[in-house]
């Protein structure tokens, strides 16, 4: 491994030229493949693509060029062992459940964890067998109470979906790694470059690569990144499945990734300027962003993170009424509604989050903000003059 900066990593990715002619351009970023069909040069290299043996791609599900250089830059990002791209956020963590679980055993995921991966355990794994359990939002040392004979992969997000606990991954790790327990994070917020699950003990890094890496609200797509442990097991299910993601949305993935570093600056700077000032605020009862000194988990955060992102939630001091809520929301000029975040717009969601462990925002009303490029002080003024 060079000795290069993360931020110096995101550029210097290369793409190979797998072309057949013999003066093919190099330009500086690559080429976008469409087609099913691969056309060998004579029948003694199809007999080699039959046995395995050829390095390219052999057919249209097999990962063109494009693919392969996002797959192997993610893989340096994360300083994992092998990387493979699905086309969502979802459908990474689908994947790796699949990937890694069989039908007896027994899962447990982390009570802050993406809703819609939390559906697919209870509403699909269950139906193959597979039992599943939920750990706190701030779990550590703790995990011992929750496990079980059968218990194979402990999926992870920290800090966790809307209300941004943060979990003692080396506590957990340490224990799973004892125990042949498979752990896996959801590490979209902090991205590798603020934090490198692999350096705690992970076994497997999940990004989604809809948010901060692809940058621009334009891509829906996924990352799995597997240390070496279990990179045969990710490379063979990815083989089997005949899974891949669409050229185009490779390449746009891959151009985001070159202004990543400078992004998430900005995007840090924002939200902590913005973060600190509404903490203040008369009517904001808690702002809950883990860089904040006022953050229950804050040391961990400052002993494993290297910086933090754009998404930050805050909860007001009185519970308002849905109509009063809705006319906080739409008095905002500058956020848009929607789901998702790490793009460059400012975007606002707004919800009560129903969790299976004791919970210190039970009945609260989370407003999580993801802060975008906008200048930071247009958008605190753009808050402070529709709260109510």
């Amino acid at each position: 491994m060079n000795s290069y900066k993360k931020a110096t990593q995101t550029i210097r990715h290369s793409w190979h030229n797998d072309s057949h002619a013999a003066h093919a351009p190099v330009t500086v970023n690559p080429p976008v493949y469409r087609g099913s069909t691969v056309l060998f040069r004579d029948y003694a290299e199809m007999c080699k693509a039959g046995r395995g043996e050829l390095a390219g791609p052999v057919y249209g599900t097999d990962r063109f060029p494009v693919q392969r250089s996002l797959e192997e830059a993610m893989q340096k990002l994360e300083n994992g062992a092998v990387s493979r791209i699905f086309p969502s956020g979802l459908a990474a963590i689908q994947s790796t459940f699949l990937a890694f679980c069989k039908s007896g055993d027994h899962v447990l995921v982390v009570d802050n964890a993406y809703q819609p991966g939390v559906s697919f355990c209870q509403k699909i794994l269950t139906k193959f067998n597979i039992e599943v359990g939920f750990i706190p939002p701030a779990a550590g040392a703790d995990i011992k109470e929750f496990l079980q004979e059968n218990t194979r992969l402990i999926l992870l997000e920290s800090p966790g979906s809307n209300t941004f606990e943060i979990q003692d991954i080396p506590a957990i790790t340490a224990i799973a790694q004892q125990k042949g327990i498979v752990t896996a994070l959801d590490n979209t917020w902090a991205t590798p470059l603020y934090l490198n699950p692999f350096d705690l003990g992970v076994d497997v890094s999940i990004q989604s690569v809809s948010k901060y890496i692809a940058g621009y609200s334009d891509v829906l797509m996924g990352a799995v990144t597997a240390n070496e442990k279990y990179a045969a097991v990710l490379r063979d299910y990815y083989r089997d499945m005949e899974l891949y993601v669409p050229d185009s949305d490779c390449y746009l993935a891959l151009r985001g990734m070159n202004t990543l570093a400078t992004r998430l600056k900005q995007h840090e700077r924002s939200a902590l300027q913005i973060a600190t000032e509404l903490e203040d605020h008369k009517t904001i009862e808690t702002v809950i962003h883990p860089a904040l000194p006022s953050h229950p988990q804050h040391a961990l955060f400052q002993r494993d993170f290297t910086g933090s992102s754009g998404l930050f939630a805050f909860t007001f001091k009185e519970e308002y009424s849905t109509e009063k809520l809705g006319e906080f929301i739409d008095a905002l000029n500058l956020f848009g509604l929607g789901y998702s975040w790490g793009g460059y717009k400012s975007l606002l969601t707004a919800g009560k989050v129903h969790r299976h462990t004791a919970s210190r925002y039970s009945g609260k009303t989370i407003i999580r903000l993801n802060i975008g490029l906008e200048d930071p002080q247009d958008l605190l003024a753009d808050i402070e003059q529709a709260i109510p």
